[in-house]
């Protein structure tokens, strides 16, 4: 199936939801991690359903609402590339803490790629001659299964990272890998909207 394939490929790729849930792994574990790997996972299915029913008529009425969402959202990307940069130590007192649930689901609505996301799979795999309500829960039901466990993936990768980035000065090069890749990963969105 189309879908399948479309929700394992954009949900699998480097992305902000997945540079920063590898980020919260290697830095604060598993158990502190697993709220945002919810949001994340239930999130994301939920903003698509809120795009497919309506939402994105609202957006398309008043663009500049979306592009107020758009700016604040990469605003706060870059902020949080520079919280996960200058993170220096494991489950310090002054690291960040890990998102919590409603965090991590919120933060779906000001994603960049979140909304590439959603509005190419509902632009491609609805059907305007009826059964609209069908293909969006199709969808959402796709990047439950399919997506949410993509996304842990990058919840293990970063837990796996933390047996080799015991020395500090590996871990605070690698904060700031994953740090600048965040920053760079919303480069495309911000020049798409300058020009």
């Amino acid at each position: 199936m189309p879908i399948t394939l479309f929700v394992f490929s954009a949900s699998i790729t480097p992305g902000p939801n997945n540079l920063m849930i590898m980020s919260s792994g290697l830095n604060h574990g598993a158990r502190q991690s697993l709220p945002h790997l919810l949001g994340i996972w239930l999130g994301f299915p939920a903003m698509l359903v809120a795009v497919g029913l309506g939402l994105g008529s609202i957006f398309s009425n008043f663009p500049i609402l979306h592009e107020v969402i758009r700016w604040l959202g990469i605003a706060y990307l870059l902020f949080l590339a520079w919280l996960i940069a200058t993170t220096k130590q494991l489950d310090s007192a002054s690291a960040r803490r890990p998102f919590s649930f409603l965090q991590a689901v919120a933060f779906q609505w000001i994603n960049p790629k979140g909304w590439v996301m959603a509005i190419g799979a509902l632009a491609v795999f609805t059907s305007p001659s009826g059964g609209v309500w069908s293909d969006i829960a199709t969808i959402a039901l796709a990047f439950t299964a399919i997506g949410g466990p993509c996304v842990a993936v990058w919840l293990f990768f970063g837990l796996s990272l933390k047996k080799f980035l015991t020395e500090p000065r590996h871990l605070r090069q690698f904060n700031i890998v994953m740090g600048v890749l965040l920053a760079t990963s919303i480069i495309p969105m911000a020049l798409e909207d300058l020009h």
